[in-house]
């Protein structure tokens, strides 16, 4: 199928696209890479009457790293991130899940804001921002604020963004006393996960945000609580009932449950010592 007729826009500079974002008050999407975008319009699940490309804000790119806190571009793209000696030294998680996320030619192309501002439940990127306490920073008519990850996803598809655009992604840098877990299952590799799990200790607490199982990136602080005091894992697994389980064509919710089960318990074994 081919997506249905939409205006395409260009803007030079951020203030001109938000000025574009009000202009079609609920009409317009932004277009950071288009991965996910593209392939759901021509689904006609999305039918934006314009696209705001996003490719010449270079505002957007780059990611540099302060004392504690690295900041991420929202149009830094999966590869770059892939590369960067700054995310692989100060944010081990998301160099351990960017090899899982989709292909080469995807991530050539998609973007990290474009991930979190889609909100695609099954995408790795939501789950990795709550699992590693990030801030997202946006930027809308009223000036500029930051949203903390955890208030960010609201449902499916759905954000707390209002008529705004992501800025940059404010992620705190890891500490050697810090370990991280990554697992995910899928039908082959490079597929949306079937169910995913994206783990942060610090200290003797358990921060761990399921992806794929639900209709949004979710934490699970009974299970979350349950870890920290060292439960054994069968104790663990029994706190998944908390979860809203999404049922499709690729599995019901018994086998998500059963497969966020697998995936918690190898992220668990396969943490970084």
């Amino acid at each position: 199928m081919k997506a249905p007729d939409f205006d395409y826009l260009r803007p030079s500079s951020l203030d001109v696209a938000l000025a574009m974002l009000i202009e079609h008050d609920g009409e317009a999407m932004p277009l950071a890479g288009g991965q996910s975008l593209m392939p759901m319009m021509n689904f006609r699940v999305a039918a934006p009457e314009a696209l705001i490309d996003l490719a010449d804000l270079t505002e957007l790119r780059g990611i540099t790293v302060d004392t504690d806190t690295v900041r991420i571009g929202a149009m830094t793209r999966y590869a770059e991130l892939m590369s960067d000696p700054t995310v692989q030294a100060h944010i081990p998680l998301i160099g351990m899940a960017l090899p899982h996320i989709a292909h080469d030619a995807v991530r050539n192309r998609g973007t990290i804001g474009g991930s979190l501002a889609l909100a695609d439940p099954a995408a790795e990127m939501p789950a990795l921002m709550l699992a590693l306490d990030a801030s997202i920073e946006v930027a809308g008519p009223d000036g500029t604020r930051m949203i903390k990850a955890d208030d960010f996803f609201l449902g499916m598809f759905e954000t707390a963004l209002d008529d705004e655009l992501i800025t940059a992604i404010h992620v705190p840098v890891a500490t050697p006393a810090q370990r991280f877990g990554f697992h995910e299952l899928t039908q082959r590799h490079g597929d949306y996960a079937l169910a995913g799990v994206a783990i942060a200790k610090t200290d003797d607490s358990y921060c761990a945000a399921f992806f794929g199982v639900a209709d949004r990136a979710t934490r699970v602080p009974e299970l979350e609580a349950a870890l920290t005091r060292q439960d054994n894992i069968k104790t663990v697994l029994t706190h998944l009932d908390q979860i809203d389980f999404t049922d499709d064509l690729k599995a019901n919710h018994t086998t998500r449950q059963r497969l966020a089960g697998v995936a918690l318990t190898r992220a668990l074994k396969g943490m970084t010592q």
